[in-house]
């Protein structure tokens, strides 16, 4: 039996901690025969631990409780950068969720792995795309999660992947703790106006609006010093909007498939210390084969 979970960019710029897009990069946990003690090989590097302290595998333990769960070996092979804001940690976090829902017979549904999984990332934006696949809005309210999936339009997302890590807990310590009431509903306003522009289809006002986000991305500056420059050389190739991915420092550009190309090596040539490479969404979240 394989897991096979999408990473996930979220915020999309204004849309903080409830909106987040499933793309077609990905984590594959092969579950193999039972053993005396957890094994996990994966190439995710020494720092990532081999045993049940693994993520993945803490994860299924305490989603299963009560319920045995024998050791088996794992064999986990993923696509998706760690520490980058592509939803490393939550796709191993959904992956072990589906792992303890197969082995212990849990029988989850959507909406209960969803809430599962944000009890240990926080915050849905995440989360929900990597179970439910492509464009996704949700809120928590008195631990509950709600969540709408919706068909994102056609785009390519061209994404600047950088060197440096950055763990997710040192981009949010520099968020305020308060925002002035005004600024705050103006930037409710313009992650409304995002969604719809996305629902109906009109990427160029969507991507306009991802570019005067007021929650999170003026806060970051120092974390993703390229992203203005990005987003100027993105426009004028015909991108629709450059926002940071998650928490950062990734940095994607939605843009038209006939865009992708130049986009992608202007980037490359401007900041050849980075990866780039482009995307699609994924319109299915996991999947178990």
């Amino acid at each position: 039996m394989k897991i096979q979970v999408p990473a996930t960019t979220s915020n999309l710029g204004p849309g903080f901690d409830s909106c987040g897009l499933a793309l077609a990069l990905y984590l594959r946990i092969q579950i193999g025969a039972e053993s005396a003690h957890w094994e996990v090989q994966h190439n995710l590097g020494p720092q990532i631990p081999n045993d049940q302290e693994n993520l993945i595998v803490k994860t299924a333990l305490t989603v299963a409780g009560q319920q045995p769960i024998a050791p088996h070996q794992l064999s986990v092979m993923s696509d998706i950068p760690v520490q980058r804001g592509l939803g490393s940690s939550a796709a191993a976090v959904v992956g072990g969720i589906e792992l303890a829902n197969r082995l212990a017979n849990l029988n989850l549904s959507i909406d209960e792995k969803i809430t599962l999984a944000t009890k240990f990332e926080q915050h849905p934006d995440h989360v929900a795309p990597a179970i439910r696949g492509n464009f996704v809005t949700a809120a928590m309210i008195d631990q509950q999660v709600y969540s709408v999936r919706h068909l994102f339009p056609d785009s390519d997302f061209v994404i600047y992947i950088p060197r440096e890590k950055l763990a997710a807990v040192k981009s949010r310590e520099v968020l305020p703790t308060s925002l002035d009431y005004n600024q705050a509903v103006a930037g409710s306003a313009i992650a409304n106006v995002m969604i719809a522009a996305i629902l109906n289809g009109d990427l160029n006002l969507a991507g306009d609006m991802m570019e005067h986000d007021l929650l999170q991305e003026r806060y970051r500056d120092n974390f993703v010093p390229f992203l203005k420059q990005m987003r100027t050389t993105a426009k004028e190739l015909g991108a629709y909007g450059t926002f940071i991915s998650g928490a950062g420092p990734a940095i994607i550009t939605m843009c038209p498939e006939e865009a992708t190309e130049n986009i992608k090596a202007a980037l490359m040539q401007k900041h050849p210390t980075g990866t780039v490479i482009s995307l699609s969404a994924d319109k299915d979240g996991i999947q178990v084969f």
